[in-house]
């Protein structure tokens, strides 16, 4: 199997060993959720009144279901796996960790501490940043994870559109496109409009 997996994350360009990918994937799942979540168990009695009369099934997953957090559990493997470091991203744009770490406080790149510094590979563009990334990052609500922000930038949206076709967000940046219409859209993240 390792070497399978091995195969699938050098075509995906992911540089983890399979042992490695492997802890990244069980962290992510211990993380995201526990094993056999009940969903109820998450809201009020009135708020499970009102979620069943919606329509919203809360019953515990059955054995024989499929489990909805792996396609959620891969994701996230995959950002960490395809972060950088502080000392990374430092040596990419040239300058010294502290700029770094200075930006990230800034609000002009974004990332999560796990054991340092982890900022998600979507906002590089090999040798410098994205550009418009500040205008976007500003948008950002405050309350959306990393892994929700990193598949809106990696996600087409009808609202932008090159060469007669949905780009992504990130490939709207980096073709020159007005991050202004980058940050209306990322800023309605989270809203149920």
């Amino acid at each position: 199997m390792s070497i399978a997996l091995e195969n699938v994350l050098a075509r995906a360009g992911l540089k983890a060993d399979a042992n490695e990918f492997l802890t990244l994937v069980e962290d992510a799942a211990r993380r995201l959720s526990p094993p056999n979540p009940d969903p109820s168990h998450y809201f009020s009695p009135d708020q499970q009144s009102a979620l069943a009369d919606a329509g919203l099934d809360l019953s515990p997953r059955d054995e024989g279901e499929p489990d909805f957090r792996a396609r959620t559990v891969a994701a996230h493997a995959v950002l960490a796996d395809s972060a950088l470091s502080v000392g990374q991203a430092a040596e990419m744009l040239n300058v010294d960790d502290s700029r770094i770490r200075h930006r990230l406080k800034e609000g002009r790149l974004t990332g999560w501490k796990d054991q340092g510094w982890r900022l998600p590979a979507w906002q590089f563009n090999g040798a410098g940043v994205l550009p418009g990334l500040e205008t976007v990052l500003r948008a950002v609500p405050q309350d959306q994870p990393a892994l929700v922000v990193a598949a809106f930038m990696n996600t087409p949206q009808s609202d932008l559109v090159i060469s007669d076709r949905p780009a992504t967000p990130r490939q709207w940046l980096l073709a020159g496109g007005d991050p202004e219409q980058v940050a209306r859209l990322v800023a309605t993240l989270g809203s149920p409009f």
